[in-house]
């Protein structure tokens, strides 16, 4: 009965365990932005350290939910063209009932179109990108 019963649990790290400590004097307005930081991307003061300092100096950290936000602005403005696309796709599904539909109009209509998927291209490639970089 003298063995310590087992209670269950995470088991402990064999390796990559992080026993060392650093100390770092700052500043009063320099605590001020780093707990600013740890609230806005939601992360431990340490973590935040580790990977700004030791991973990759040069990447920006990012604030998910401005970046979710700007990424709805997107899909809604992309949402607007597509509308406006299909309202000239009625205009010259309605000219042709009644004849031939100007040529102006199927001009403009395969124009927008095909702007309207370079954009969207264009979009998946940056969303992919971000995802990426969110990743590391």
């Amino acid at each position: 009965m003298d063995k310590l019963k087992n209670k269950g649990g995470r088991p402990p790290k064999q390796s990559g365990k992080r026993t060392e400590q650093i100390k770092v004097r700052i500043t009063e307005d320099e605590d001020k932005a780093l707990r600013g930081l740890e609230k806005e991307f939601g992360i431990s003061r340490s973590d935040l350290v580790r990977k700004r300092v030791l991973y990759d100096a040069e990447l920006i950290l990012v604030n998910a939910r401005e970046l979710i936000l700007q990424i709805d602005k997107v899909g809604v403005e992309l949402a607007r063209s597509g509308n406006n696309i299909n309202q000239l796709a009625r205009h010259a599904n309605t000219i042709a009932m009644t004849g031939d539909p100007p040529t102006s109009v199927l001009t403009r209509y395969n124009f927008l179109m095909d702007q309207h998927i370079n954009v969207q291209k264009e979009l998946e490639v940056c969303l992919r990108k971000i995802i990426r970089m969110m990743h590391r």
